[in-house]
C-alpha cells in the first residue's frame, strides 16, 4: 500500500521539478517522470509506473492533465487502475478515487480536461489561420536565393564537406544537402 507518483511535461523545454517536489511532499516512495505529450498513446514512464504498481497502491499525480488529455484516455486508465485495485489521487484537486464521490468527480473532470485540450487546439488553429490571412505562415524563414547559390557553388567545387559548407554559409548541414538535392531535381 504505497504511493507511487507520476509526473509529465509535454516538451523538453518544460521543467518537472515542481511536480516532483509536490509528489515527494505527498509521500510518494517512487516517482516515474517523462517529457512527452499527453496525447501520445505510448508513454514509457507511465507504462513503467503501471507495471510497478500493485493492488492497494495509490497512483499520485499533481494535476489531471498530467495523466492524459482525452476523456476516453483518462477513463480507460481509471478503469484499469480500478480493476487492479489501485487508487488514484490528484493533488491539486484534493481528489481520490477511494470513494464514489471521488470516482464521479474524476469522470467529470476528465470531460473538462478533454474540453480544455480541444479549446486550446481550436484557438491555436484559429490563430494560425488569422496569421496566414495576414501573410504570415509561421515556421522558420527560408534561406535566400543568394545563400542557395553560394551553397551550390561551394558544393560544386568538391573542396568542402557538407559540414564545412554549412559553417561557412551559416546554415545546418541538412540544409546544405536539401539545397543540393533540390538543385539536382530541378536540373
Amino acid at each position: 500500500m504505497s504511493k507511487i507518483g507520476y509526473a509529465r511535461v509535454s516538451t523538453k523545454g518544460q521543467n518537472l521539478e515542481s511536480q516532483l517536489d509536490m509528489l515527494q511532499e505527498a509521500g510518494c516512495i517512487k516517482i516515474f517522470s517523462e517529457k512527452v505529450s499527453g496525447r501520445k498513446a505510448e508513454r514509457t514512464a507511465l507504462e513503467q509506473c503501471m507495471e510497478y504498481m500493485r493492488e492497494g497502491d495509490t497512483m499520485v499525480i499533481t494535476k489531471l492533465d498530467r495523466l492524459g488529455r482525452t476523456t476516453k484516455q483518462l477513463i480507460e486508465l481509471a478503469t484499469t487502475l480500478e480493476k487492479r485495485g489501485i487508487d488514484l489521487e490528484i493533488i491539486n484537486m484534493n481528489v481520490t478515487t477511494k470513494d464514489p464521490m471521488g470516482k464521479m468527480f474524476f469522470t467529470m473532470m476528465s470531460a473538462f480536461a478533454e474540453l480544455e485540450a480541444s479549446l486550446l487546439s481550436e484557438r491555436t488553429k484559429k490563430g494560425l489561420e488569422s496569421a496566414r490571412a495576414r501573410g504570415r505562415n509561421g515556421g522558420r524563414p527560408g534561406i535566400t536565393d543568394d545563400k542557395k547559390a553560394m551553397i551550390q557553388s561551394l558544393y560544386d567545387t568538391q573542396k568542402y564537406t557538407g559540414k564545412q559548407i554549412a559553417e561557412m554559409v551559416g546554415v545546418s548541414r541538412a540544409t546544405v544537402y536539401k539545397v543540393v538535392n533540390e538543385s539536382k531535381e530541378n536540373s
